[in-house]
């Protein structure tokens, strides 16, 4: 039985094998990209409401491609997705050319890496989520994540070492890799059958996903709006080196939840992963000024990103999609997460006015307030997955108390 069985395991890997990739290299270079890009800007000391207008462009012009692309892209998902790799390349590589001297061109070279960012997102998670089972979904999941973790850490640490322009390029062969590999990887490989796509207007209106929603977007606003407070509060040298070991808890826990979501659920899963949270900030709210508060920090928001990575961004809205097509699934739970990331630039010229215990003790509130919906949302790993699961493992420990006696 267990013979018959491993082949079988085999194979279902292999052909998850282009989606992982594919989603692996899309978020390194998503991550990395984003950073350096906003190292660029920056660094170009534009005036204030320059600056302000292009990383509006950015953030804004990737949540709108997010939508048209979950519309566009199932028509021909293969082709647009292995065009869409190529274009993030080339997206890369123009931010070479930014400079203080046209805002026109500046403004269309940061339109077209916002586009070239989100158009592909939503497919490229659709994707994977067709190419598993909702069973095991969790755990391929938390491997990607994983690598994801470890990846951005090893490219952060390089990048750090290279100049700016020389980053530019890495990131560019990266995500040019990436495409050639992925064409290789993909070249046999066939659409999935076009599904029932709901609106978006259908979306919202269902229970199930507005008890994860309206948490995820909660967790999405706290997260970036509270990241220029803790830079005040850590310093700028060790909230870097938070960000930066952020990505190691990553690699570790994110398996460790995905394996755990296919095991118990995943709502337990995000139940705990904000419960977290809501600790570590009531932590800070009291002790902000304590360095060993601040590790605590560290180590509880590492373990919960990985929990989250692996469930939030690539779980969860796969297994809300049942049947359908899942790229309009994945856009609505992408965007507050991409919209959100510009919370911070809006709010540093201001982080001097805010209370630190206030907005910790105001985080930690709306964290725990948010396990309420939580608390009725629907277990979306179905029940029966969880009894079958538990009794293959009860047959295996059987199997091997009989070897170990016979």
């Amino acid at each position: 039985m267990t013979s018959a069985i491993e082949p079988a395991e085999r194979t279902q890997w292999r052909r998850r094998v282009p989606s992982i990739f594919l989603v692996f290299n899309s978020f390194v270079w998503y991550i990395l990209t984003a950073a350096v890009f906003i190292t660029v800007l920056d660094g170009l000391q534009l005036p204030g409401v320059e600056r302000l207008e292009l990383y509006a462009i950015f953030f804004f012009s990737s949540g709108v491609a997010a939508v048209v692309g979950s519309k566009l892209f199932p028509l021909a998902r293969t082709a647009f997705l292995n065009l869409w790799v190529f274009v993030g390349a080339i997206a890369t590589l123009l931010l070479l050319e930014m400079s203080r001297n046209s805002m026109l061109t500046n403004a269309f070279i940061v339109l077209f890496l916002g586009v070239s960012i989100g158009v592909g997102l939503p497919s490229c998670l659709a994707y994977f989520a067709d190419s598993t089972v909702v069973e095991n979904r969790g755990l391929t999941a938390g491997v990607i994540w994983s690598a994801v973790g470890f990846g951005v850490l090893m490219f952060a640490l390089l990048i750090n070492m290279l100049r700016q322009a020389d980053s530019v390029v890495a990131l560019t062969g990266w995500r040019l890799f990436g495409c050639g590999t992925f064409l290789a990887l993909n070249r046999n490989h066939t659409d999935f059958p076009r599904r029932k796509s709901p609106s978006y207007l259908q979306l919202i209106r269902r229970r199930e996903i507005l008890l994860y929603l309206f948490p995820w977007i909660m967790f999405s606003l706290i997260n970036f709006a509270e990241a220029p407070i803790l830079e005040r509060v850590f310093g700028a040298e060790f909230f870097a080196f938070v960000q930066l070991i952020g990505w190691a808890f990553i690699g570790v826990f994110a398996i460790v939840g995905g394996f755990v979501a296919d095991v118990a659920g995943r709502k337990r899963v995000v139940i705990t992963g904000f419960i977290m949270l809501g600790i570590e900030y009531a932590t800070m709210s009291l002790f902000s000024i304590s360095p060993l508060s601040w590790y605590f920090f560290l180590t509880l928001d590492g373990i919960t990103w990985g929990l989250f990575a692996s469930i939030f961004w690539m779980a969860l809205w796969g297994d809300l999609g049942g049947d359908d097509e899942k790229e309009k699934y994945y856009a609505l739970g992408g965007l507050p997460y991409l919209l959100a990331g510009f919370l911070p630039i809006l709010l540093r010229p201001y982080v001097g006015l805010m209370g630190t215990v206030e907005s910790f003790s105001l985080a930690s509130f709306f964290l725990f307030l948010a396990v309420l919906p939580l608390m009725y949302a629907p277990e979306t790993l179905p029940e029966k997955k969880i009894k079958e699961r538990e009794l293959r493992d009860y047959v295996e420990k059987a199997r091997k108390t009989k070897e170990k006696y016979t």
